[in-house]
């Protein structure tokens, strides 16, 4: 294998199954390597937000979850399942500011109001460089075809990522949900 345009971790929320696969395939396509973490509890996503299980030298990560109101939506365990001390239920700014360690990371958001100024917040608190997401709640489709035209225009056109920001949220009205935040 040739050396990758860009290591991309795609993290998978529970019901994104269909989307993942499409946002991995185009990725690998378009001459990503892209890793791929299937998230079914909790621990599963602290290990890739604290860098435990996060492949060295990701370049980006995308977490492909749904959200609600700001937090990505987790899979509900029953009360015995979950380990000492996993938090339950979704995970908002309050968690990502526990768990997460991205220093210099970019984040995609792809879900319905991850680009919420205080997840957004959150993340760059964390370490993060930047973090895009949307601020309201985009169809399906739309969020896909964000994520995929973001990519093109960086690895295909050689874009930089505030430019394909812009021409992947200029698509139409949806996807001109998301936001960028960089931090200062």
């Amino acid at each position: 294998m040739s050396k990758p345009e860009m290591n991309v971790a795609l993290v998978v929320g529970p019901d994104t199954d269909l989307d993942s696969q499409a946002i991995r395939n185009t990725l690998e396509y378009f001459g990503a390597r892209v890793f791929t973490y299937w998230i079914g509890r909790p621990s599963d996503l602290i290990d890739v937000l604290n860098g435990t299980d996060l492949y060295p030298n990701t370049d980006m990560i995308v977490l492909n979850f749904h959200g609600d109101e700001g937090s990505l939506i987790m899979p509900e365990l029953g009360e015995d399942v979950y380990e000492e001390g996993e938090p339950k239920g979704n995970f908002g700014p309050d968690e990502v500011r526990r768990f997460a360690k991205l220093d210099g990371k970019i984040v995609l958001g792809n879900g319905c109001s991850l680009g919420d100024p205080e997840l957004a917040k959150a993340f760059l608190d964390s370490g993060c460089h930047t973090y895009i997401g949307p601020d309201d709640y985009p169809d399906g489709n739309s969020a896909l075809m964000f994520a995929l035209r973001f990519f093109y225009e960086v690895i295909q056109n050689k874009k930089s990522m505030e430019e394909a920001f812009r021409i992947a949220r200029a698509t139409d009205e949806e996807t001109g949900m998301y936001q960028l935040y960089v931090k200062e």
